[in-house]
């Protein structure tokens, strides 16, 4: 799907494209996440919380996809 000016995206664009980042966001964060776990410490407490949080945001945006997902006819 090409992307849309951001000023110019519908609703449900927005919100796919906050899924689809969301989704990236979360990969990276546990990927660095399980890395400084290895040392341990504070830092990968941290991470662990950032990813968390990455990952309740992400369920948020999931929700707000589907509420404007096209209901099926039938």
């Amino acid at each position: 799907m090409p992307a849309a000016h951001p000023l110019r995206e519908t609703d449900l664009e927005m919100a796919l494209r906050h899924v689809v980042e969301g989704e990236r966001r979360v990969v990276r964060q546990r990927a660095l996440a399980a890395r400084l776990a290895r040392s341990g410490g504070e830092t990968a407490a941290l991470a662990e919380v950032l990813l968390a949080e990455f990952q309740a945001t992400l369920e948020t945006h999931r929700t707000h996809l589907a509420r404007l997902m096209p209901k099926p006819q039938g």
